[in-house]
């Protein structure tokens, strides 16, 4: 069976097609804000141009437009194609990839988030099974509360700094990394933002 990983949600671009659990096409690259010119490319650029037996699509916490964008050509593709689709949490995959060279203790992954905010959730040590719900938290907060002693993913180096101490150890999502966790529950193909989103209706910008 071949499945199509597509994952926007971080400064990463990253797609993956997986034929029984093994990458026979990946494409893993820090694009910025360049996800829109570049996803529709990179899938092209998979065998086959990236046709699959069903797709799944990082549904975030992380960047709203990358989550959108990833969803929404998800969503087309399994359309066009007529082939299931469901999502995955970013955490959830960045706290996989951590458990798989990291032994002993619980996990705790980070991802940047807007306006001094950072998305995080805490794991248990095989990286499997979520101790928090996802939330996003201002930094300064988020430093009083975490102690673990080694952070992972994109927002890590930001709260170890606040903190004055720990190891970060930056990480984001890859697609290829998908097989860890296949096995989780499938999650809906909608977005999860974790706060409100930062563009506002043109009706609260108007004078009162």
């Amino acid at each position: 069976m071949r499945i199509l990983v597509i994952d926007t949600a971080t400064q990463a671009l990253s797609v993956a097609l997986l034929d029984d659990g093994a990458p026979i096409g990946h494409f893993h690259q820090i694009v910025g804000r360049g996800h829109a010119e570049a996803l529709l490319p990179a899938i092209a650029s998979m065998p086959d141009g990236g046709k699959a037996d069903a797709i799944a699509v990082d549904v975030g916490p992380g960047s709203f437009t990358g989550v959108r964008i990833g969803i929404a050509a998800a969503r087309a593709l399994a359309l066009a194609w007529g082939v299931p689709l469901h999502g995955y949490g970013a955490l959830s995959l960045i706290a996989a990839m951590a458990a798989a060279g990291h032994e002993g203790e619980a996990l705790a992954v980070t991802i940047t988030g807007g306006h001094g905010e950072l998305f995080w959730q805490s794991f248990s040590a095989d990286g499997l099974a979520p101790l928090t719900m996802p939330a996003s938290t201002p930094i300064a907060a988020l430093a009083e509360r975490l102690d673990h002693p080694m952070l992972f993913g994109t927002g890590a180096e930001a709260l170890v700094t606040a903190r004055g101490h720990g190891i970060a150890v930056n990480l984001y999502p890859d697609a290829a990394d998908y097989p860890l966790i296949a096995g989780l529950p499938a999650l809906p193909p909608s977005p999860i933002y974790c706060r409100d989103a930062d563009a506002r209706p043109m009706a609260e910008h108007a004078p009162s």
